[in-house]
């Protein structure tokens, strides 16, 4: 019976996808394992290592639909590794014995270590495409929102003016440099792991280099310089770096949370009937993804301390550390695919108030606009006496609450400088935007080149 909200029949489909759910399976992990052993003795009949017979008898069983796995339950229950048990129906599965030339020189690490890098390579296929898919819907938000302006916020006060297109852009711009992160970190961590008892190969003589490489070509991998059963940077490395995307999809999920507030309403997850309601208000509408992102990355990087943890390993095969990786990793990536397909879902669909931005830049009687003014009237009454100026009548719009513009324009020291036109061109939110723009644009044109 599952239970877990990974593997729950309620709640897998939100923490996180089937896709993902599938390529950490227990069928897929021991399919990945007899991918190895079906390389490795092609590899090693090529190298003459083992009989061409025994490598065709052994490829014809290398099929995970074949097995029990309640008998593998059973032997790595009481073995205490499952590569053992594996190997063991592939023995029985082969006639006339020629199943014992399998695993020839090889260790149950190396097995297990190749296996899961094969599962990150297909994880990080699924990765990608999520990432693919944000940055399509951010650029499009991104290039349709370019010169919508709204507040910019700071330590959650109004600060000044932006458009929500250049909102978008930073954090597309994030997400690109994740797909470049993607593309080293793949070069590093998609290399098998051959090595025998203690990573030198001394079962294989001088052929063991050889046949690491034959190995390697076989499973699309690249060749390890050395060993690496106790180092694991690499493993660490992918860990961290789900972390960082985790965190971009949290950065998404805060923010449409505070702008779903009643009182801001700036944009919405998307809807359809019934999704955020409350059990007891009937005008609420909740937000749903964001909420989960939330909790998926908050897991995803305590899960990620464990993998550091799990690089402090003892001597040439570990003591303990190395079982870490087999239950965080598969988790960090499940909760990974999971905040990643609800973040590209918020995006792809998200409800964009227009209005009620245009609603918000004019809730301060114009107070936002108060840094345009200042600098406006810098270089005609001196920076600092400007500030300091405006600053005492942004006191008044306060407590008056008569809006900016008209105490600026009764001003006489103000009017010795410049007219009312003048400074309703200062307060005019869309006149004060900087270069958002053309940042927005450059962010846009870099696209493709990661």
């Amino acid at each position: 019976m599952p239970s877990t909200y990974l593997d729950s029949a309620v709640f897998r489909d939100i923490f996180t996808t089937s896709a993902m759910r599938a390529v950490w399976s227990d069928e897929n992990r021991v399919q990945k394992y007899l991918d190895f052993e079906k390389a490795l003795a092609i590899a090693q009949a090529r190298l003459k290592i083992i009989p061409q017979e025994a490598c065709d008898e052994i490829v014809k069983h290398c099929d995970a639909k074949d097995y029990d796995m309640a008998k593998l339950k059973e032997a790595t229950e009481r073995i205490g590794y499952p590569v053992l048990p594996v190997v063991q129906q592939l023995v029985k599965l082969c006639k006339d014995k020629l199943g014992e030339w399998s695993h020839w020189g090889a260790t149950t690490q190396d097995i297990t270590d190749t296996a899961t890098v094969l599962q990150i390579r297909e994880s990080l296929d699924i990765v990608e495409k999520e990432i693919n898919g944000i940055c399509d819907a951010l650029a499009a938000l991104a290039r349709k929102y370019r010169d919508t302006p709204m507040a910019g916020r700071s330590n959650l006060q109004q600060a000044v003016p932006i458009t929500f297109g250049y909102k978008m852009a930073t954090i597309l711009a994030g997400f690109e440099r994740h797909k470049q992160r993607l593309g080293e970190l793949r070069k590093r961590v998609e290399v098998g792991e051959f090595g025998g008892a203690a990573g030198t190969l001394s079962s294989l003589g001088k052929e063991g280099l050889k046949c690491q490489v034959e190995l390697m070509k076989e499973l699309n991998l690249a060749q390890p310089a050395i060993s690496w059963h106790t180092v694991r940077d690499c493993i660490a490395e992918v860990g961290c770096f789900l972390g960082l995307v985790t965190g971009s999809c949290g950065k998404v999920a805060f923010d449409v949370k505070l702008l779903m507030q009643t009182e801001v309403e700036e944009v919405f997850e998307p809807f359809h009937a019934g999704r955020g309601s409350s059990s007891t208000m009937p005008q609420k509408r909740n937000p749903i993804s964001s909420v989960y992102i939330t909790a998926q990355t908050a897991m995803v990087k305590q899960l990620t301390a464990a993998l550091l943890e799990a690089m402090i390993e003892d001597h040439e095969r570990a003591t303990g550390p190395w079982e870490i990786e087999w239950i965080a990793l598969p988790e960090i990536f499940m909760l990974s695919a999971g905040a990643l397909a609800q973040t590209r879902f918020v995006l792809e669909g998200l409800q964009v108030n227009e209005k009620k931005m245009s609603e918000n830049l004019g809730i301060t009687k114009g107070l936002i606009m108060s840094e345009a003014v200042m600098m406006g009237l810098g270089d005609k009454m001196g920076r600092n006496f400007a500030h300091d100026h405006v600053y005492d009548i942004c006191r008044e719009v306060v407590k008056t609450g008569r809006p900016l513009i008209d105490l600026l324009a009764e001003d006489k020291e103000i009017a010795k400088h410049i007219d009312r036109a003048g400074l309703e061109k200062l307060v005019d939110p869309a006149n004060y935007l900087g270069v958002a723009g053309e940042m927005i644009d450059r962010v846009l044109a870099m696209r493709g080149k990661n």
